[in-house]
Order: structure tokens, then sequence, then C-alpha cells
């Protein structure tokens, strides 16, 4: 933790979170605003289907790649560059996708705005931690949780209102308009939160024993794969969600917003929940809670699909009773996985952000598409899924009983 912490940011807390959670929700914002034009698109550019799911593709790919690096950079240079320079980059990419007329210049334009978006969320985590100590930190977590949450459900009922009212070069014109507004704020109220002290020397040999010594760490990946796994228990259905929604509960697409809202809700509710309780129960307790939780409704949420047809009366209730679940855990998990290697928070947050995307990306495009013809197929995936984080978290506990076992010292 930076020893000057309190002289950096002397506005409320809630103040910094809603700042930090605007950077973390750029990415989200980016993969989800453009999802009702699809189709707009494609035709606009004369682009088949597989075209279109490159665009996706090619930025998940992008945000994977470069989340590698954000941290790491931020670690040298100074969390402030990073954020500014990833943000100036996004906004550039944003305005090139919106003026793209060939579906090759829209797959690189929206390729380099997952390179950038990153900064964001990788480094907002190592804010959080160089700003305050365990039991503030994850309060601070939880309130940008609870607006990060937020952002998926937001952005496709926006970028829906601007393709029909304005086109879709006007969701892109959007993301470069909110890229310059960030930019601006960010240049004018983020402290460089990283003490000149902590600095990392920036060489290849230093890097590469950095990410040796954390990707080698079975404490580490056990913990990165306890959160960012399970999220896509719940992240499938909304990857899902035309083929969920439309075709095996007969929703209307302007009846989406049920399913988001219901999803957001317990996500906001769990991450309320996991503020309250910092620093009252150890860490370790609020994990196995939020995994009871998550495990039980995805046992029951296999059984409904199994014996009754879906239908929307219930089918809706147990994702977001799982969302709840998630985020009453993650925040902790995730400052767990900050606090291994205090000297080099920037490149754990690196790596955990690397390992959900590549999760979230092989979901996207290997998992959805195989499961999303049957509810009992997607229930069975989203156990699965849920299950992966479970044994690591279970395995993690074994052989190191004493990690999150008190509030204050995250061991």
């Amino acid at each position: 933790m930076n020893p000057q912490a309190h002289e950096l940011w002397r506005a409320p807390r809630w103040a910094l979170a809603v700042l930090l959670a605007l950077l973390g929700m750029l990415g989200p914002f980016s993969i989800d605003t453009y999802l009702p034009a699809f189709s707009g698109i494609a035709q606009a550019l004369v682009a088949t289907p597989v075209e279109m799911q490159q665009t996706l593709s090619a930025y998940l790919l992008g945000f994977a790649f470069m989340s590698l690096f954000h941290g790491a950079l931020s670690d040298s240079f100074g969390r402030r560059p990073v954020v500014l320079w990833g943000i100036a980059m996004f906004t550039v990419a944003s305005a090139g996708c919106a003026l793209a007329q060939s579906i090759g210049q829209l797959v690189l334009f929206r390729a380099l705005q997952g390179l950038s978006t990153g900064a964001g969320i990788v480094v907002s985590r190592a804010v959080i931690r160089d700003m305050f100590p365990p039991a503030q930190a994850q309060k601070v977590m939880s309130q940008v949780t609870i607006y990060f949450g937020v952002a998926p459900a937001v952005a496709p009922i926006v970028g829906g209102w601007l393709y029909v009212h304005a086109g879709w070069h006007s969701i892109f014109w959007f993301l470069t308009a909110v890229g310059v507004a960030l930019w601006a704020a960010n240049y004018r109220l983020l402290p460089e939160t990283l003490h000149t002290d902590h600095r990392q020397p920036f060489n290849v040999p230093h890097l590469m024993r950095g990410y040796w010594e954390l990707g080698s760490s079975p404490r580490f990946l056990l913990l990165a794969l306890a959160s960012g796994v399970p999220f896509n228990g719940m992240f499938l259905y909304v990857l899902a969600a035309p083929a969920f929604l439309g075709t095996h509960l007969g929703l209307a697409p302007t009846q989406f917003f049920w399913f988001f809202v219901l999803t957001i809700s317990g996500i906001m509710a769990g991450a309320w929940l996991s503020g309250r309780l910092a620093g009252r129960i150890a860490p370790k307790r609020q994990i196995r809670h939020g995994f009871v939780v998550m495990f039980s409704i995805s046992v029951l949420n296999l059984l409904a699909n199994l014996l009754l047809p879906a239908h929307v009366s219930w089918a809706l209730l147990p994702i977001a009773i799982f969302s709840f679940g998630w985020a009453l855990m993650v925040p902790v998990v995730t400052l767990l996985v900050l606090d291994l290697h205090p000297e080099r928070r920037g490149m754990a947050s690196s790596l955990q952000a690397f390992v959900g995307s590549a999760a979230n990306g092989l979901v996207a495009g290997v998992v959805a598409p195989l499961v999303m013809h049957s509810t009992a197929q997607l229930a069975t995936a989203s156990l699965l899924m849920m299950g992966i984080g479970l044994l690591a978290w279970l395995y993690l506990h074994r052989r190191w009983p004493d990690i999150g076992r008190t509030a204050g010292h995250h061991g």
C-alpha cells in the first residue's frame, strides 16, 4: 500500500470507486454495445455471420493478450500513464470502427479496442490495493463490482436504441465520445498511486522472472481459476441470450432486459453484502458462502431443466442467484490474488485478467455454440464451469489452509 495514500485522494471513497468502475466498464461496454446491431453491420459491410463473430473474437483475443502486459507496465511506469495511453488508444480505435468501410477494417479496429480496454480493468484493481488496507480495499472492490455489474445490462439497451435511431456507426461514435470523456476525467482526477520506491525495473529478464514466478505458482493459478472460471457459469447465459431467451423461453427482444435486470440485481446484492462483510468474517468463510450458493443453485437449475420444460416463470431466477454467489466471493478472491506478491500487484492483476478473459474467450468461441441449443446442456455447462472453480478452491484450501484465514492478513 502507498504510505501517502490518504494525501492522494481527499474526496469520498465512493467517488474513487465510481472513477475506477467507469474504467472497468469500458471492457464490457465495448463488447455488448454493438451486439444489437450485429445483423445491420453484417448487411452494411456484406459480411457473413462467421466474419461478424471474428469482430468479437478479435476483440477478446486482443483483450486477453494485452491484459498480460498492462499491469506489468503499470508496475514500472506508474498507474496513470498506462491508464491514459490505454483510453487514448481505445478512443482512436472506436473512431476507426465508426469509419470502417469493410469487415476487415472493422475486425482490425476491434482488435485495437481489445488491446487497449484491458488497461482500465487491470490497473484499477492495482490502484485499489495501492490506496487501501485489506478490509477497506474489499469494500471498494465490492463497490466497483456493483457499478461494473451494471455495464453489461445497460450496454445492449444503449446500443439497441442508438442503432434504431441513428444507425450502427453511431454506436462507435458513442464509444469514441465515452473515451474522450473518460480520458479527460482521469487526466484531471486520477492520482499516481504507485509509490516511487515500489516501482519495478522495466527490462525483459526481470519481467520474465516475474511472469514465471507468478505463472508457476500453484497458489496463484488456483486462485485465478477460482475467480475467473465460475463467472462463465453466468456469462454463458449472456452469450447464449438470443437462443436461451428467444428460442427456449419465447421472449421478444424487447423483453430480454428482464434477464439482465435479474442477473445484475444478483451481482449488485452479492457485491453489496461482500462489502458489508469486509473485515467482519474471515475471507475464507466468505468465499465458502459464495461457492455454497453457486453450487446449490447450479444443481437445482440442472434438475429443474431435466425434469420440467423451461419456462420464463422460473428459468431466470437460478442465474440471478448464481450471480449473487459469484459477486459475494469474487472481490475477496481478487484481493487474495493481489496480495500473494505485493511488489508485483499490477502483474498479478494482469495475469488474473488473462486467465479470466482466456476462459471467457473459450466459452464464447467453443462452449456457448455447442450447448446453446438445449437448456439442460446450458445448465450442465454452467455447473461444470462453477465446478472447475470450486475444485480449484477446495484443493487450494486443503494444501494451504492459512489462505484467507484472517480479515487483516491475506497471506
